[in-house]
């Protein structure tokens, strides 16, 4: 009797106390599902998982919470519900720590860390590791803003921007940095903005194995490995990976010139071009020839001296 009733299948040889566990395990292992809801057929292996499925048709919620009085149809429900009261956070990442109070988001947050973004917009191409993050993308191809402000009217595609937003009218930035005092309307600003501090890259490509401190700058480097280009000019239909450097090339069109030389007053489209102008005056020229040890303040005109030696 203390030994307990052994799996006939031979599948594991697990063991059990009573006889009616042993069948509802064998269960597992046959997939059979002899449990049927009368109101549309689906079947359960449990008895007790069809009781649970009835409540859906019957809307019956029989577990309370007793801090705020809402009502659940699964006892889980309820325990996960509790932790929004006690704040509790027993799921954590593996990865950089971070805690959950819903397993389910625990796996949400760990596709950022393998870069897994199973949810693809069949408009762009772009692609999301929550079902939710995509509803709110697909929002700015549609045009919609249901979101509006009631302080200023202004309209948003995504709640979270509503909510972000809001805070800006009263100016209140709750989350503060200890190391700096920086304020922030988020705490997952304050988390991002943290890392600058420490150093900290939780994020790491599965294909090249580089870090990055932000999920979204994890995501605009793996386009290049994607080979992807949702960015798209209007004017001369040229594409790019990263929205930035859409609107660097665009300058180029509209001739605007936003980066001024304090030396000469000499202007430039991108800050980069400023750059290497100003090696001019500082007679900065970090570009040797291997050949001869003529050096150069631009890489190109490096390669233009080298086709000399080459012919």
């Amino acid at each position: 009797p203390g030994k307990g009733l052994k799996s006939k299948t031979g599948e594991c040889g697990k063991s059990f106390a009573q006889w009616s566990k042993l069948e509802r395990h064998r269960r597992s292992h046959t997939g059979e599902r002899p449990n049927a809801c009368g109101e549309c057929g689906k079947r359960f292996a449990q008895r007790s998982h069809l009781a649970q499925h009835l409540r859906t048709h019957t809307g019956e919620r029989p577990y309370k919470c007793g801090e705020c009085g809402k009502a659940f149809g699964w006892s889980s429900n309820l325990a996960q519900h509790r932790r929004t009261h006690t704040g509790e956070r027993p799921y954590a990442c593996g990865e950089c720590g971070k805690a959950f109070s819903q397993s389910t988001n625990l796996v949400k947050h760990q596709r950022a860390h393998a870069g897994e973004r199973p949810y693809a917009c069949g408009q762009c191409r772009k692609a999301f590791y929550r079902s939710s993050d995509l509803l709110q993308h697909q929002a700015s191809h549609s045009g919609e803003r249901p979101y509006r402000c009631g302080q200023c009217g202004k309209a948003f595609a995504q709640r979270a921007n509503l909510l972000k937003h809001g805070k800006t009218h009263g100016g209140e930035k709750p989350y503060r940095c200890g190391e700096c005092g920086k304020g922030f309307v988020q705490s997952s600003e304050l988390i991002q903005h943290q890392r600058s501090h420490s150093g900290e890259k939780p994020f790491a490509c599965g294909e090249c194995g580089k870090r990055f401190g932000h999920g979204a700058t994890l995501a605009k480097h793996r386009r290049l490995h994607l080979g992807l280009q949702p960015h798209r000019c209007a004017e001369c239909g040229r594409a790019f990976g990263l929205r930035s450097a859409l609107a660097r090339h665009q300058r180029a069109h509209g001739e605007e010139r936003p980066f001024a030389c304090a030396e000469c007053g000499q202007a430039f489209a991108l800050r980069s071009n400023l750059a290497l102008h100003r090696r001019t005056h500082a007679g900065e020229r970090p570009y040797r020839c291997g050949e001869c040890g003529k050096s150069f303040g631009m890489s190109s005109t490096l390669v233009r001296h080298q086709r000399i030696h080459t012919g």
